[in-house]
């Protein structure tokens, strides 16, 4: 059973923070995806991407992190070190696990919706996998993102069909916790002048335009 203490729920709050302030824009929902991998070497790597959907009446196309300094004309590099920053606060998430002797999870989806903040812990065993890193951010897009099978190329429609279809793959263990939103007066990386979270109605380069991503445009650490 999950145990939350109050460094764990201090490290949600930083890493909520970090994530306000990297969205140049009003939002709605943001979904988010890091795996965390002890190597034999004592060596971390993993992966890190989210998304999130534009505030506005109309529906609208999820926004890639990575795609948000071309977009909003941001310098690359010191936004991808906010990127390492935001990688940095789930690996110390991670190691606090650790401390206080509870199971490592292997990566985590964070989802935030309105005014909930909630977080998937997911136990699956991502070295030897059935599946690729990219074969894997194809089904999580996929599932979290609502993406419907027409709006995904040959190779992801194919990716998404194996998944659904294979009777052998075991799902993995998966813990879940959810709480309230309670920042206030966030401000953003350009700060735009925002209302404040609790008051508002809902609240890899990796995508192109049409919103599809290629092998070689995943992040890893």
């Amino acid at each position: 059973m999950l145990r939350h203490t109050k460094k764990i729920k201090d490290k949600y709050e930083d890493i909520q923070r970090k994530l306000f302030y990297m969205i140049p824009e009003k939002w709605d929902k943001l979904y988010l995806y890091a795996s965390v991998i002890d190597q034999f070497t004592k060596v971390q790597t993993g992966e890190l991407f989210f998304y999130y959907i534009p505030k506005g009446i109309l529906k609208k196309n999820p926004v890639n992190v990575y795609e948000i300094p071309s977009k909003f004309n941001i310098e690359e590099a010191d936004y991808l070190n906010l990127v390492e920053m935001l990688y940095n606060s789930i690996k110390s998430l991670r190691e606090e696990f650790r401390t206080t002797e509870q199971e490592l999870w292997s990566n985590i989806t964070i989802s935030i919706e309105n005014n909930k903040f909630k977080i998937e812990f997911n136990y699956e065993k991502l070295q030897g996998s059935e599946y690729t890193s990219y074969e894997r951010h194809i089904i999580w897009r996929y599932k979290y993102l609502g993406l419907e099978l027409g709006h995904l190329n040959k190779e992801e429609r194919s990716i998404i069909k194996r998944y659904l279809e294979d009777k052998n793959y075991v799902q993995p263990k998966v813990e879940t916790y959810e709480e309230g939103i309670y920042i206030k007066d966030i401000k953003n990386i350009i700060d735009f002048d925002t209302e404040s979270y609790e008051n508002t109605q809902n609240v890899e380069y990796v995508s192109s335009k049409n919103n599809k991503i290629s092998k070689n445009q995943i992040l890893k650490y």
